[in-house]
């Protein structure tokens, strides 16, 4: 007999998905959603951030690119911070200053009953006592006023309100306080005899930094 082929066989369909409601197709949100939960172990992609600057490094940055400040602007500031240590020290000068002249007046007095011709010393035991206690008082308040916000923040209140900082020269930070201490003692007990306008006026003409005494005693300089 002769061989008769086999009848065809039809065609393999595509199976029809019947996920969505009534045994229909998926819609096309749900297929992308299955999609994309498709791949099984693989991690998922963290969305990308552009960098963050390291904000040490911009701290140093900062530190690393101060500059001298202006001269008016440190002449404002030590004008402040004159006027706050004037004003403690006169809480303590004013007293003793009272006391001083009726101690003076008394010995005027005393010399005119004698009847005798008699030098009366302005500055004698009593009066003195009286000035190394306001000067002790100027000084020991600058230390806590001058000093230690120096060593701690790098300025004081009539810099912070003109935006200087003291900073040491190498390290561009806030001073250790035994430089701090040091600068006001300079600016302090020389101003005390008149010479430290000498120091203060010599940042005027000093190169690079524009130090004055106190600022080249601590290794510091004024930025701004």
């Amino acid at each position: 007999m002769p061989h008769q082929a086999p009848p065809p066989q039809p065609a393999a369909s595509a199976p029809v998905a019947a996920g969505g409601p009534g045994g229909g197709q998926t819609s096309w949100a749900q297929q992308v959603h299955r999609l994309a939960g498709a791949g099984g172990d693989e991690q998922p992609v963290a969305p990308w951030k552009p960098p963050v600057e390291d904000v040490f490094q911009a701290a140093a940055r900062r530190q690393a690119a101060a500059r001298p400040a202006g001269l008016g602007k440190r002449l404002a500031a030590r004008l402040i911070d004159t006027v706050v240590l004037g004003a403690v020290a006169a809480v303590a000068a004013v007293p003793l200053g009272i006391k001083a002249v009726d101690h003076v007046n008394d010995k005027i007095d005393e010399a005119k009953l004698s009847g005798e011709t008699v030098t009366v010393w302005l500055l004698d035991g009593t009066t003195s006592t009286y000035l190394g206690i306001v000067l002790a008082v100027l000084l020991l308040f600058g230390v806590v006023y001058e000093a230690l916000p120096t060593a701690k923040w790098g300025r004081t209140l009539g810099k912070k309100l003109l935006g200087l900082e003291v900073r040491d020269i190498e390290a561009h930070e806030p001073p250790a306080f035994g430089a701090a201490l040091r600068r006001w003692l300079v600016y302090s007990v020389p101003g005390l005899l008149a010479v430290g306008v000498v120091g203060v006026l010599w940042c005027l003409f000093d190169r690079p930094w524009h130090q004055c005494w106190h600022d080249k005693a601590a290794n510091t300089f004024v930025a701004g």
